[in-house]
């Protein structure tokens, strides 16, 4: 046997040394085209006023996608803006395309092997969908980092798509409030402006079914049409979606608080360290009352909510875009998702690093 030592591969080492960090390098997001303000839902609930919608939620309108627009057409949309604003990123380097929704665009295929094609991205990249919600972009950042560090990738398109619209009733003016749909697009490389820093993420899947859509999938296939309205004439039906408020409220009370806290250990820092905050932006109660908990001053708690609603997965992606036009962010930013599943991720962005 050849004990001698075997000459370096200097090719495969400076890969190696170049991907101990991951960045954000670039971040954007776009919306439908069809906005619904709190003036039109009035016209459909003439029981609430616009005052107790935006002071309840704090959502004045939301943007929701037309009949035949999916959230891949606007995790596209939002891909196509980002190589628009940024010309000197190539399609051509893109490594990994990962897209983060829960209202894809078929069973099968996978939704990110479709937007691989329209962008015109090589075949020579990877591509796969994340079903997460609320948590979504945290996990996907989790994730292209890990291709990068394990050098998998040189450079991810972490795409996030949502529309929650799609699965709501008509009549559902609590969660029509709330929700509007939204796609976005982040590039994840080996340098740029935002360090990604270490992760702490968590699962209680015993939440599951205080918000789900029960039926079309292959537990349950065929619709259940057991559509009923309960005393406030809210619609209750498996086959819309259906949040249950107060549980979700108190799992994030419970929840947030300590993953804020391992997040802060896992990044070796301590609470003086933080620069600002990005929650996702359930709605203007839920966040606010966690800030007061947490105890978070004001001016290091970003928002960014009331012109376009709780998007699911996009939430953090949009206040981090609209905080960067502001050259707001700086020093480390933790961010914490939260929500469906139960799930839950958080992680530090460590800006002019």
């Amino acid at each position: 046997m050849d004990h001698r030592v075997k000459p370096v591969d200097r090719r495969r080492l400076y890969f190696n040394i170049n991907f101990m960090k991951a960045f954000i390098q670039a971040i954007t997001y776009a919306l439908p085209d069809l906005v619904v303000t709190n003036e039109d839902l009035v016209q459909e609930f003439p029981e609430w006023s616009v005052e107790k919608i935006a002071d309840k939620v704090g959502i004045n309108s939301r943007h929701i996608a037309s009949e035949n627009e999916t959230s891949a057409d606007l995790a596209l949309r939002a891909a196509k803006k980002l190589f628009e604003e940024h010309p000197e990123f190539k399609k051509e380097s893109i490594d990994f395309i990962i897209f983060c929704t829960q209202s894809p665009d078929y069973f099968l295929p996978t939704s990110a092997c479709v937007i691989q094609e329209k962008l015109g991205i090589p075949t020579s990249c990877g591509a796969l969908d994340v079903n997460l919600g609320c948590s979504g972009y945290v996990y996907g950042l989790s994730l292209a980092k890990g291709l990068l560090l394990g050098g998998i990738a040189r450079n991810v398109l972490l795409l996030t798509g949502e529309t929650y619209s799609k699965f709501m009733h008509p009549k559902d003016k609590g969660n029509r409030t709330i929700f509007g749909d939204a796609g976005s697009a982040t590039l994840v490389s080996s340098y740029g402006f935002a360090e990604i820093g270490n992760f702490s993420l968590g699962t209680d899947g015993r939440g599951a079914e205080n918000l789900m859509v029960k039926s079309g999938g292959m537990r349950f296939r065929v619709q259940f049409n057991d559509l009923q309205f309960e005393e406030n004439g809210n619609p209750l039906s498996s086959d819309h979606l259906y949040m249950n408020g107060s549980e979700i409220f108190n799992f994030t009370i419970d929840a947030v608080p300590p993953l804020i806290e391992d997040t802060l250990v896992k990044n070796n820092l301590s609470r003086d360290d933080v620069d600002g905050y990005v929650f996702h932006q359930a709605n203007k109660f839920m966040i606010n009352f966690l800030r007061k908990k947490i105890k978070i001053e004001p001016d290091k708690f970003y928002t960014y909510m009331s012109e376009v609603g709780n998007t699911v997965s996009n939430t953090i992606p949009i206040v981090l875009t609209e905080k960067l036009k502001e050259n707001a962010l700086k020093g480390n930013i933790i961010l914490a998702g939260f929500g469906v599943g139960y799930s839950w991720g958080g992680t530090v962005l460590k800006f002019n690093v």
